[in-house]
């Protein structure tokens, strides 16, 4: 099983580059991130040329989140109980049940500056999380939750930590907001860069920041220890940033000794 995640920066924007990605890589499971594209909008048919079906959440605005499937998609889940807003909640949250195992998109808010109220939200969103995942995992399925969780795990995963001394991603809460979710028992899939020392997922799109590796790894994969156990490989698909309208982040390929469930919708 090929389980992946990505945040796109609008699907329609990207639409000939997902495809292609799509076509090429094949994953089996892909969650998208700031598709910024109506529900009804999504591009169903051409994403089903290829084999997929669609669970999208979004009102088309600047968040948005999809999980396409071609190994079956049930039980879907928009949004979570709990789940806080700013001031209404937002389309930042989707879950389904792909062949037999529990998968989470997520976009977590930005947070802005240590300073501003979206601040406040993302802790609160990141701790509702925490306690949504919690009751899923009771399930006992493996479970995987992916998406742009818009903090950096460790220094280790930012170019320049003192740079971002007085900034969001980087502070000890989300931090710890972080490692409440490994604290249920998931574990932090860190993928392999496909070239240099870091496997940075998000580069700025301001002028070499990318071809200088100027970037943070913030698109994560978080697994259950039966899904963990199943890695046989991940990687950042630092392709995907180059060329003519790249989105400014990286998918996450993760490689599993997972064979779907038999007969999983």
């Amino acid at each position: 099983m090929r389980l992946a995640t990505w945040n796109v920066n609008s699907v329609k924007a990207r639409l000939p580059r997902l495809l292609d990605w799509l076509a090429g890589t094949g994953p089996d499971v892909l969650c998208l991130q700031e598709t910024k594209c109506p529900d009804g909008a999504f591009p169903v048919a051409e994403v089903g040329e290829l084999g997929y079906t669609v669970a999208s959440h979004s009102d088309g605005r600047w968040n948005g989140v999809a999980i396409l499937s071609r190994v079956g998609l049930a039980d879907v889940v928009v949004g979570f109980p709990g789940e806080p807003g700013f001031p209404e909640p937002e389309a930042r949250a989707i879950s389904a049940t792909c062949g037999g195992t529990r998968v989470w998109s997520v976009y977590v808010p930005n947070g802005r500056t240590p300073d501003d109220p979206h601040y406040a939200y993302k802790l609160a969103w990141l701790a509702a999380l925490r306690d949504a995942v919690e009751q899923d995992l009771a399930d006992g399925a493996p479970l995987a939750v992916c998406g742009d969780f818009n903090v950096a795990p460790t220094d280790a995963d930012v170019w320049d930590p003192a740079l971002f001394v007085t900034s969001t991603h980087v502070t000890p809460a989300e931090r710890d907001a972080l490692a409440a979710l490994r604290d249920l028992g998931l574990h932090d899939v860190v993928p392999t860069p496909m070239k240099g020392p870091h496997p940075y997922t998000y580069w700025d799109y301001r002028a070499g920041m990318f071809h200088q590796d100027k970037g943070m790894r913030i698109d994560l994969v978080y697994a259950s220890a039966g899904l963990t156990g199943a890695v046989r490989s991940a990687y950042v698909d630092r392709e995907a940033r180059k060329g003519k309208g790249p989105s400014d982040h990286a998918p996450v390929v993760v490689d599993l000794d997972l064979a779907p469930s038999v007969g999983a919708e």
